[in-house]
């Protein structure tokens, strides 16, 4: 069975319910249903004429510390006490983001980062826009990179203690 980035929402979604039933999530179906024209730019409108919106919001506002081991994010660690939330952009098992060493076209993103298609690219800009206003926000190839992701945010499912 071939896994489509549909697939993967759904066991993210499922894997959210399981183990972190009170934090409040959302997810764009319609990001991988097929739209017509009207509709495509309906959607585009009432997200404010952006193109590249990430697949899952998880609204959870944790302290702000390195998650990744990337160099951007001990900068981005610096300018927020916290961050007010996850932007997860999922893709499927197996997709590339970057172009190879061949490859003819290529699309620089403001994060510097060069990406194998615009709408990549438009993704990752829309990441990059993102964590400037104090969000963590990232991809994710497939379940288990996801799987990763949410854990690392929200400290693992055993150690939060949630309170009202």
């Amino acid at each position: 069975m071939t896994v489509n980035e549909s697939i993967v929402q759904t066991q993210v979604a499922d894997y959210l319910l399981l183990q972190y039933p009170d934090v409040l999530f959302h997810s764009d179906f319609g990001s991988s249903v097929g739209m017509t024209a009207q509709q495509g730019a309906r959607k585009r409108r009432q997200n404010g004429g952006r193109r590249g919106w990430p697949d899952m919001v998880i609204a959870e506002a944790v302290e702000a510390r390195p998650v990744f081991e990337d160099p951007y994010w001990n900068n981005v660690c610096r300018d927020w006490d916290c961050f007010f939330g996850l932007y997860i952009e999922l893709k499927k098992d197996g997709e590339t983001l970057y172009p190879g060493p061949r490859a003819k076209k290529r699309f620089q993103s403001k994060d510097g980062k060069e990406y194998k298609t615009e709408h990549l690219m438009e993704q990752a800009d829309c990441l990059y826009d993102l964590r400037k206003r104090g969000y963590c926000a990232e991809f994710a190839i497939g379940f288990d990179e996801a799987k990763q992701i949410i854990d690392k945010y929200l400290g693992g499912p055993q150690q939060r203690k949630v309170e009202f």
